[in-house]
Order: C-alpha cells, then sequence, then structure tokens
C-alpha cells in the first residue's frame, strides 16, 4: 500500500497536532506516495535497525522515538544521526515516528504501562486545556438531521464516552440574497424569513477543517452560516501521565517487585518508603518528572516513571514513592502496542518487531 495510508491511519490514533512542541513526530524520511509492503518497530531507530530493515525487506520503519529532533546543518556521517538518516535515503527506507502524540492519548503509551500493571479505573492524570472548540450553526429544520449526521461522522459531538453530542434550538433566520445569489428558499433581493435549527456541537480542534467540510457539504445553504469558539475546558482523554487502581492494596516492597518483573527492568531506583500501602498509581512513560506536583495532588502513592535527577528525588519530601525504571524499560512495550494498532486494521500487512535491543544504558551487576 502506500505509505500515506499507513502513516494517516496512524495519525487518526495519535494526531501529530497533539504532540509537545519540542518534538518531531511524523514523516522524517520518505515520500508519502512510495509503496510499501513491511514495517521494522522499534522504539529507537539507529544503524542497526535501518541494518535489519535493509536485511529484511522492510520499507519502513516506525519508531517512537524520533532520529531527528533539531535541524540537521550537515551530512558528513560524524554522528549517528546523520549516519541512520544518510543509510535510510541511500536504500529507499521511510523512517516515521509517532512520539509524544501517542504518549498524549488515552490508549496510547502510558495505557499499555497500566495494563502491564495491571491497573483498572485509569484516566488521564494531566488532561491538557484550549485543545476543544464548539461549532454553532443553523439550517432549516427539515435539513438538521442531515447536518448533525455528517457533523457527528466527522468526528464531532465526543465527548468521554457519549458520542453525537449537541445542543438544538429552534428559532427565525432571516436573510437577503443580491440578484446574483441562487438561495435554497426565498427569492435574490427580497427579505426571507426561515424557520432555522441551531445546531451546537465540540469538537477537537485537530479536526476542524474536516468538520467545516462536513457542514458545507450536507448543509443545503449556498452560504453556509456557522461560528467557532475556543474552548479553555479540559479534554479528558489528551494529556500526560495516567493514574489508576491495584485491585488490592500492597505493600510498597511487594509492589516494586511485581513492577520490576512485569516491566522486565533490570534495577529500580526509588525514594525511601512511605510505609503505606499502594493502591493508587500514576505511570507516565519516559521522563515525567514534571507530573510530580499532579501525581501527589492526585493522591498517588506511587509515582513510576523515568530518568529522575539525583535532587529531584528529595521533591517526593515522603510524599510518594517515585520509582524510576529506566526510559527504555518504561516504553519498551510500545513496539508490541504499535504492532496491535496495525496489525488490526491491516491485517495481511506485513510488521517486524525490531530483534535490536536499542537502550543505550547498560547495567554492571
Amino acid at each position: 500500500m502506500k505509505l500515506a495510508q499507513l502513516t494517516a491511519y496512524l495519525e487518526s490514533m495519535a494526531p501529530l497536532a497533539l504532540q509537545e512542541d519540542y518534538d518531531n513526530s511524523g514523516l522524517i524520511v520518505g515520500q508519502p506516495e512510495m509503496e510499501v509492503h513491511q514495517a521494522l518497530i522499534s522504539l529507537d531507530c539507529t544503524e542497526a535497525v535501518v541494518d535489519e530493515a535493509i536485511a529484511t525487506g522492510c520499507q519502513v520503519i516506525i519508531s517512537h522515538h524520533p532520529i531527528v529532533f533539531k535541524g540537521l546543518k550537515r551530512f558528513n556521517g560524524k554522528t549517528y544521526v546523520e549516519r541512520v538518516v544518510e543509510k535510510a535515503i541511500r536504500n529507499n527506507i521511510a523512517l516515521y515516528a509517532i512520539h509524544t502524540n501517542l504518549d498524549n492519548v488515552m490508549t496510547g503509551v502510558n495505557a499499555r504501562i497500566c495494563e502491564t500493571l495491571g491497573l483498572t479505573n485509569t484516566r488521564i492524570l494531566a488532561p491538557k486545556h484550549n485543545l476543544l472548540k464548539k461549532l454553532v450553526t443553523y439550517v432549516p429544520i427539515a435539513q438538521a438531521e442531515q447536518v448533525r449526521k455528517a457533523l457527528f461522522h466527522a468526528g464531532a459531538g465526543h465527548i468521554g464516552e457519549y458520542s453525537e453530542v449537541s445542543f438544538n434550538a429552534e428559532g427565525t433566520g432571516t436573510f437577503k440574497g443580491s440578484e446574483n445569489s441562487d438561495p435554497y428558499v426565498g427569492e435574490p433581493g427580497v427579505r426571507h424569513h426561515e424557520e432555522e435549527m441551531r445546531i451546537e456541537t465540540v469538537y477537537s480542534a485537530n479536526l476542524e477543517s474536516k468538520i467545516i467540510m462536513a457542514l458545507v457539504l450536507a448543509h443545503p445553504y449556498e452560504e453556509v452560516a456557522y461560528d467557532l469558539y475556543n474552548l479553555t475546558n479540559q479534554h479528558q482523554e489528551i494529556g500526560s501521565g495516567m493514574i489508576g487502581e491495584l485491585d488490592a492494596p500492597m505493600d510498597e516492597a511487594e509492589f516494586l517487585a511485581d513492577v520490576k518483573t512485569s516491566m522486565d527492568a533490570q534495577v529500580i531506583r526509588h525514594t525511601a518508603f512511605t510505609g503505606k500501602q499502594v493502591k493508587k498509581v500514576v505511570v507516565c512513560g519516559g521522563s515525567g518528572g514534571f507530573l510530580l506536583k499532579q501525581a501527589i495532588g492526585a493522591g498517588a502513592d506511587v509515582f513510576i516513571t523515568a530518568d529522575y535527577k539525583y535532587h529531584e528525588f528529595f521533591d517526593a519530601e515522603g510524599k510518594i514513592l517515585i520509582a524510576d525504571i529506566g526510559h527504555f524499560e518504561s516504553e519498551q512495550f510500545t513496539q508490541q502496542l504499535l504492532f496491535e494498532i496495525i496489525q488490526k486494521k491491516f491485517s495481511n500487512f506485513a510488521i517486524r518487531l525490531t530483534k535490536v535491543n536499542t537502550n543505550p544504558v547498560k547495567y554492571f551487576i
């Protein structure tokens, strides 16, 4: 299939608009119209992974971490980043990254960690603001349902576990078309009164162009009247970290031992035990230290993440148990998540999980 078909599906699950400002998710090397027959999935894109793609006949590497975060000024092969990009281009291999946009969705990286640890009643820990908008439009009552259906089909009206959400109120609209107009109802040059339905519905901002197009195509009027409002509400399904609960409380040492096994971690760096039973757990794949205040505020007993620095451990202040399991270890199951996402949609498409362990951190035990 075309590479664009594959990436469009991935971006429907984790839109690029949801990535953090510093990130570089998306198609880094390759053309959307190139044909791909097989994909290789990895956490990182290294030279060894590109070599594996060449050896196995894969045309695209899908990694969690982008190989390029900042602009490259030279291609002299002096750094592994330059060598990876050069080798991919020379061998016509596309490089695609799905990073913080996959971190920030309900079914992404953190959801997989929660699932691996057996957490239930999960939710986003720190929902993002300013990602929701509201559409208000006016349509003749007879055509109101066809417009609603079109908006809902385009993705509007989704709030948490509810879909097809809208508010509707009847009223009278007026308009007068010019002599050059071709009104759906009424006559040019004459003010017309029409019984209309006011339809209000919310939507994710990244869907705006799709929703407006659906509105215009479904609406009977030659000129469609609509208003767009920015909302500051939290988007409960988009954000950083996740919080969940254990089925039954556990001793802290027992819980960390379970985490070590479940997450295949060789070592866990942690703060002093608080003496409390573990019930509520916050997780954040990768570098999640910025969420400590939210984790404490949510009443979590343990915060599982990675990349904690020495002085940052003091910030726990005995209120929570911080468990640093390692960056690679916290995100390694993302590879299997991506495999399952793609396989579910494209059952006949060949997908491989890399056999290369890309973790740059080694432990001398």
